[in-house]
């Protein structure tokens, strides 16, 4: 039985670190043109701060349609293009960047302690 569950733990946290992983080359293929991830200068808000302030669900469904959602962002206007990705793509990329934050990350795993 504690073989069961360490398989599963470890199929699990190799399945959410692909979907980082992924979510990072997607983000270098389609994002990183105009967004930075370490505070840099750019078109676009750098991802360290979206990841701060937005979850992860949140920044999937900005990325899939960004006319839909930029003003429950507090953006007056909308210069992000409709990417031509899939699904699974769009949750992959928004993995990578909410896994930007570290001190978010350990917040999520002091909440799921208690």
């Amino acid at each position: 039985m504690k073989l069961l569950y360490l398989l599963l733990g470890i199929t699990l946290h190799s399945t959410l670190f692909a979907n980082v992983e992924a979510g990072k080359k997607v983000f270098a293929a389609n994002c990183a043109i105009c967004h930075t991830t370490n505070g840099g200068r750019a078109l676009g808000p750098d991802m360290n701060l979206v990841a701060y302030r937005r979850h992860k669900e949140e920044i999937a469904a900005y990325a899939k349609d960004p006319y839909e959602h930029y003003k429950a962002f507090g953006y007056s206007a909308n210069a992000m293009p409709t990417l031509p990705l899939e699904d699974q793509e769009f949750k992959d990329v928004a993995d990578y960047i909410s896994s930007l934050q570290p001190f978010k990350q350990w917040m999520i795993k002091k909440k799921n302690k208690n």
